[in-house]
C-alpha cells in the first residue's frame, strides 16, 4: 500500500471538507475555500476529524493516484488553515518591486518595468529595508496557484551564476562558478 496515500489526513479546527456526488472536494477555512475534482476511482472518507483516501484495486495507476489525491487535499487542508508563502529577493543594484492592488511592477535590470497581473486569489508585498535586498512576499491559500505565479516571476530574470544577479527564492542556494581566471605565463 502507498505509505503516503494510506495516512489520513487531520483536521485542524475551522476546517471542514465535503464531498459532493461527483466526487468534488470542497475545503473550507479561515483562509479561503478550494476545491478538487478527485478521480471517480477514488474513493474519499471524512470521519473523526480526518480525512482518508481510497483505491479499488493494486493496480499501478490507481496507487499512483492514492498517493497523488492524498497529498494535494492534505496541501488544501494546510492552506485553507494556516495559509502558504513564498518570498522572492531580488539581488541586484538597482533591482526594485511594486506592489499596487494585484499589479506587481519589477524593475530588474530591462530597460521597461515588468509587470504582473496578479490573481485575485494571491496576496502580494513588497519590502525594501536599507542594505538589504527588495522582496517581494506572496501569500495564499492554493499551493499550486501560488507556486505557478512565484515561477513565473522568477522566470523574468533568472539567477546567474557568475555574481548571483535575478530573482531568487528566499533561502535558495545559487551554485556559482569562478568565471575567468588569468592566463598562466608561459
Amino acid at each position: 500500500m502507498s505509505r503516503i496515500g494510506k495516512l489520513p489526513v487531520s483536521l485542524p479546527k475551522g476546517v471542514t471538507v465535503s464531498v459532493a456526488q461527483n466526487n468534488m472536494v470542497t475545503v473550507k477555512g479561515a483562509k479561503g475555500e478550494l476545491k478538487l475534482k478527485v478521480d471517480p476511482d477514488m474513493t474519499i472518507d471524512v470521519k473523526d476529524g480526518s480525512v482518508e483516501v481510497k483505491r479499488p484495486t493494486d493496480s499501478k495507476r490507481h496507487k499512483s493516484l492514492h498517493g497523488l489525491y492524498r497529498a494535494l487535499i492534505n496541501n488544501m487542508v494546510s492552506g485553507a488553515s494556516e495559509g502558504n508563502k513564498v518570498v522572492l529577493e531580488l539581488v541586484g543594484v538597482g533591482y526594485r518591486a511594486n506592489v499596487t492592488g494585484q499589479l506587481l511592477e519589477l524593475n530588474v535590470g530591462y530597460t521597461h518595468p515588468v509587470l504582473f497581473a496578479l490573481p485575485k486569489d494571491i496576496k502580494a508585498s513588497a519590502a525594501q529595508e536599507k542594505g538589504q535586498n527588495p522582496m517581494v512576499t506572496l501569500e495564499c491559500a492554493d499551493k499550486q496557484l501560488l507556486g505557478q505565479m512565484a515561477a513565473k516571476i522568477r522566470a523574468v530574470r533568472k539567477p546567474e551564476p557568475y555574481k548571483g544577479k535575478g530573482i531568487k527564492f528566499q533561502g535558495e542556494v545559487l551554485r556559482r562558478k569562478a568565471g575567468k581566471s588569468a592566463a598562466s605565463a608561459k
